[in-house]
């Protein structure tokens, strides 16, 4: 969110990141993202901006179920940014973050936080939200 607010694009995988985010862990209605990302965006596209936010919610025409489009932040950084490479770019407080941590900072046992000055809770937030329960809630919601 640093990056679109400071540069006014982001790369799709993170926008699904986002996405999955905000509408499948958190539960917020996908138009809020939607009107954020189009207010933000510099290439945004009413057509796909609106498609792809109703794709990452599951709430458009898509024979794919809902689970399918319930993205794990950990997993995405580990798959598409192994070496933290980005993740150092656009949160600076995790720049010195052991790469065994960068995925879930909040893990470091305390040690490793004061020397990486990355204290969870002071310097970095704590986890809003347990993503294994809210992916569980996300599946229940969507089982109407």
């Amino acid at each position: 969110m640093r990056q679109l607010r400071r540069e006014g694009w982001l790369h799709n995988r993170a926008r699904l990141v986002v996405g999955s985010f905000l509408t499948k862990d958190l539960g917020i209605d996908w138009r809020w993202g939607e009107r954020w990302f189009m207010r933000l965006l510099l290439d945004g596209d009413e057509a796909s901006n609106n498609g792809n936010w109703q794709w990452i919610a599951s709430v458009g025409v898509d024979p794919q179920p809902a689970s399918r489009r319930i993205f794990n932040p950990a997993r995405q950084q580990e798959r598409f940014d192994p070496d933290g490479t980005y993740v150092r770019r656009y949160v600076p407080e995790l720049r010195d973050v052991p790469a065994e941590y960068l995925r879930e900072p909040w893990t470091m046992p305390a040690e490793v936080q004061q020397r990486a000055s990355c204290r969870i809770g002071r310097d970095y937030p704590e986890p809003i939200v347990d993503h294994a329960q809210a992916r569980r809630e996300a599946l229940d919601r969507y089982r109407v």
